[in-house]
């Protein structure tokens, strides 16, 4: 048995966490210990394995984790309609918190005293892995290489790369920063840093096509979902993988769920990312017209307003707070009634309402009818509109009485 003491590094085998095994060797006298979670990041996790131990790590984990993904993470975060700055999904956001939590897990089964992660110090994911570390092991020493280390910048980092003869994912060539998993595939880096340059979607692109080459025919989807959370796709139930692959297809086939956005860091900055959430986007859509059907108003104004700061805590990287839990005790109360069938239209990159239903609609068609009606009587009109607007009322006679003197 090694004497040496134990790091669990949260390792993808992309540029950043390929040379922090051999950084950590040279610079630390560590077992490393390698864990990649699967949360459907697809063939970037083939000959992981062979990879990690070749570059020095003593033994890796590959966790499924895409069935706690969507029902832990991504459906509380739909139910909530939280969405950060009014256009991010939120999907490396939330995956995070999850990769955090097993490699917490692994480090108490393995008796690790530290963990390690290949986030940059200028960005979002540092605060979100060390936030969970310090919120589920908070005695866990944690090395963010990034911070520390004579690495300044992607183009050095592939020079230590190969200057070790690491094999790596991208090139001088193509320098996008990516991160993949079920719910969407972000762009970072490269030309998309002057927020001025169109990016070059034929070239970006992985989940989709452009709207421009999408079918000029419409696609029709109807989701149905149950206190806010989607199980069926057209009338066929799927499991929660398997739905979040059907709809990215779709969704996919046909431009949905670019979004390009300029948005402001916690750390301070802002930064420009260009993000594909094929599927996502089309659930949101559904969610949200069910909502509209079958909300009152009180309860879809205020929740809209934790929405907003739902999303915030996920973006933050405060997923294990005593104040997300209770965020996600309301969201679930409002989602009781959130049930029934909302059909979509799909048509080059837009999402177009085409119907919804439920039994717990609160539309009344008798109520709302603009013929002729017996059950709401439009003189009481009159006198709500006097008392809802008596406070005005008061306040321009008070300045029609000044103005006078």
């Amino acid at each position: 048995m090694s004497d040496k003491k134990k790091v669990i590094l949260a390792y993808s085998g992309g540029l950043d966490t390929s040379i922090i095994i051999p950084w950590l060797k040279e610079n630390y006298d560590y077992e490393v210990i390698a864990m990649a979670a699967d949360v459907g990041q697809g063939e970037e996790l083939d000959h992981l394995n062979e990879k990690a131990i070749k570059t020095g790590a003593s033994k890796i984990y590959i966790e499924n984790l895409q069935e706690e993904f969507i029902t832990d993470f991504i459906f509380p975060t739909l139910k909530a309609g939280a969405v950060y700055e009014g256009k991010y999904l939120l999907g490396t956001s939330f995956g995070r918190p999850l990769i955090a939590k097993r490699m917490v897990e692994i480090a108490k089964e393995e008796g690790a005293t530290a963990i390690a992660h290949g986030a940059t110090g200028k960005g979002n994911d540092q605060v979100r892995f060390e936030l969970t570390v310090k919120a589920l092991a908070p005695n866990l020493d944690i090395i963010a290489p990034w911070r520390i280390w004579d690495i300044k910048s992607r183009e050095d980092a592939i020079e230590y790369a190969q200057e070790r003869n690491i094999p790596i994912p991208v090139s001088k060539k193509d320098n996008y920063s990516r991160d993949r998993n079920l719910w969407h595939i972000s762009h970072e880096g490269s030309d998309l840093e002057d927020p001025w340059n169109e990016p070059q979607y034929d070239n970006l692109l992985k989940l989709m096509v452009s709207p421009e080459k999408a079918p000029d025919k419409p696609t029709y989807v109807e989701i149905y979902m149950e206190q806010g959370i989607p199980k069926k796709v057209n009338g066929v139930e799927y499991s929660p993988v398997e739905l979040i692959s059907v709809l990215n297809k779709m969704g996919g086939e046909n431009g949905i769920g670019i979004v390009d956005i300029v948005e402001n860091r916690l750390v301070g900055m802002k930064s420009r990312g260009v993000y594909e959430t094929p599927g996502g986007s089309i659930l949101y859509a559904a969610h949200r017209e069910l909502e509209l059907l079958c909300l009152d108003r009180d309860t879809l104004h205020y929740k809209d307003i934790v929405s907003q700061r739902f999303a915030e805590l996920v973006y933050y990287g405060q997923w294990y707070t005593p104040l997300r839990e209770a965020l996600s005790a309301f969201v679930d109360v409002t989602q009781k009634t959130v049930t029934g069938t909302v059909k979509l239209k799909l048509y080059k990159g837009n999402i177009i309402s085409a119907g919804a239903k439920s039994d717990y609609s609160l539309y009344s068609e008798e109520l709302s009818t603009f013929g002729r009606d017996e059950i709401y009587n439009q003189k009481d009109a009159e006198g709500f509109i006097n008392l809802f607007g008596l406070p005005m009322k008061v306040n321009a006679l008070v300045k029609e009485k000044n103005t006078n003197k």
